[in-house]
């Protein structure tokens, strides 16, 4: 559908300029959306990035606290009629303080012909959507024989990845996970492992996933101080890491030492390491994610290559998720419509 006609078809169900269309959380989970939908949409958005037809300054925010931050996320990814923001919180004791989610937030979808807002959505959920999804596409990419795969931290974040990768590496026959609350793991096991083949195996410590694995993500939190968790030596060339937590969880030679530090963007990582997340200086950048996946950049060229790919997530792939949950629940009659 082109612009003329999409925009003709919510003009019909919406009034642009006069109203827009409000989905909670539920909403949004009950657009119908499958695992490979999301991983077609994220796709799409990362290639696009990857050849640089995409806008989307590097975040901007403030931290009232110091473990605390809230991002501002503007992105337009003209190739799929999409533009908004997305409005960010990350409170790492939210969990124990409040029973809160760590990261919520809202998104706004926009009409590109007259930059009218169609939408405003919880984006709770499509940022649980879109991170797993841009790891297991990376993984794809940098390692697609893979058969072990190995998550640190099993919240919202480790439970979506173990139930995203198996969709990306076919020959994937365990998957390793580590938290440092128990429970948290038997739950991520008891979630997903009835529903994906590969055996899900809970371990006592992270050396055990360090060592075991062929592919690794972690999902924990994103601080300034270098918790260094998973150690240098306990790695082997061969081996792909798909960080979500900037450059917190590992120990920073790995990513300095790595054959390949590939990031989704160069601007966004440039833009920590001012603020102080590298103390030890940004590594060196190969190339960018979306490079990648447009056949732009090489990913992994030989069998014995470390490859680090840092992922800390878009806006390009918000906004072209967002679109595509704002037409579905438009579709649907899903949400309620405010007058503006």
């Amino acid at each position: 559908m082109d612009r003329a006609a999409e925009r003709d078809w919510i003009m019909k169900k919406l009034n642009i300029g006069k109203e827009l269309l409000y989905l909670t959380l539920a909403d949004v989970k009950n657009t119908g959306f499958l695992i490979e939908d999301i991983l077609t949409l994220t796709q799409s958005a990362l290639i696009a990035h990857g050849k640089k037809e995409y806008e989307m300054p590097a975040k901007i925010g403030v931290h009232p606290y110091e473990e605390v931050f809230y991002h501002a996320m503007p992105a337009y990814v003209p190739s799929r009629n999409a533009v908004g923001l997305k409005w960010i919180e990350c409170y790492p004791s939210n969990p124990s303080r409040f029973n809160l989610p760590q990261t919520t937030g809202l998104l706004v979808i926009n009409d590109a012909e007259s930059g009218c807002p169609l939408a405003l959505m919880d984006a709770t959920w499509i940022t649980a959507m879109r991170t797993p999804a841009v790891t297991s596409l990376a993984a794809r990419a940098l390692h697609p024989d893979a058969e072990t795969f190995g998550m640190f931290g099993c919240g919202v974040q480790g439970i979506e990845h173990c139930r995203f990768i198996v969709h990306t590496l076919p020959n994937l026959q365990k998957i390793y996970v580590y938290d440092i609350k128990e429970e948290i793991m038997d739950n991520l096991v008891k979630t997903v492992q009835p529903e994906i083949k590969a055996e899900i195996i809970c371990t006592k410590d992270p050396e055990t996933v360090a060592r075991s694995c062929e592919v690794m993500s972690s999902a924990t939190v994103i601080l300034q101080e270098q918790l260094s968790v998973v150690k240098d030596e306990w790695l082997s060339g061969g081996q792909t890491i798909l960080p979500c937590d900037l450059n917190t969880f590992w120990d920073p030679i790995i990513s300095r030492r790595a054959d390949k530090y590939i990031v989704d963007s160069a601007e966004e990582h440039q833009l920590f390491a001012r603020m102080g997340y590298f103390p030890d200086g940004l590594p060196e950048i190969a190339c960018e994610t979306g490079e990648v996946l447009a056949n732009l950049s090489p990913g992994r060229e030989k069998p014995d290559e470390l490859i680090v790919c840092s992922n800390i997530g878009m806006a390009v792939c918000d906004v072209v998720v967002g679109k595509e949950v704002f037409r579905r629940a438009l579709d649907q009659g899903m949400g309620r419509i405010l007058p503006l």
